[in-house]
């Protein structure tokens, strides 16, 4: 009989497995829904790190939310990628694609190209 456990994940296994386990207190395998828009610090070291990029954690649900992070672990997973993104919106994303993109300075004819290539991308 083969070794199955080394095979590569299917994306149907990457999608309902990836970025999640289960709830360590109940044992829930689904992911939870978080509807808060706020998180409590431990003290205010902690808060001091997690605004610093210190350390990892929720500040605001907009920043982070823990369900987002389990969508974005699994969009990166299903990608080969290292990390994902979520935003509300097309317009959010394609802002971001324009802001990491164009610089202070760059003038309409740089912009006018990358709106280009960004519809000969979306085509």
């Amino acid at each position: 009989m083969s070794d199955d456990t080394s095979k590569t994940p299917r994306p149907e296994t990457i999608v309902l497995h990836a970025g999640w386990r289960a709830d360590p207190a109940t044992g829930a395998v689904a992911v939870p829904i978080y509807q808060t828009t706020s998180y409590q610090f431990r003290d205010t070291e902690h808060a001091e790190n997690l605004f610093a990029l210190k350390e990892l954690g929720n500040i605001y649900t907009r920043i982070m939310n823990p369900t987002t992070d389990v969508l974005e672990k699994r969009v990166a997973a299903l990608e080969g990628g290292v990390a994902a993104l979520a935003v509300a919106s097309g317009q959010a994303a394609s802002a971001y694609a324009v802001q990491n993109i164009a610089r202070a300075g760059d003038n309409d004819d740089i912009l006018a190209d990358l709106e280009q290539a960004l519809s000969a991308a979306a085509a």
